[in-house]
């Protein structure tokens, strides 16, 4: 899945150190999920639209298979 994670971070000023902290994830994940090796649980995706102050559909580009 597509996504604008690591726009929304840059944007912020955040290191991807920082954002995994504030989201109590390791650095790797947030590596992962801004390549988009991994997709995110329903939870993680809430804790980061919060942070980025959107909703959940302005991070995540979902395209049908």
């Amino acid at each position: 899945m597509e996504n604008l994670v690591r726009e929304k971070r840059m944007a912020l000023g955040m290191t991807q150190d920082e954002l995994s902290a504030k989201l109590d994830v390791s650095r790797q994940t947030i590596s992962s999920l801004e390549k988009g090796r991994y997709n995110p649980s329903i939870t993680l995706a809430f804790k980061l639209s919060k942070l980025f102050q959107c909703t959940i559909e302005e991070i995540f580009i979902y395209e049908e298979e």
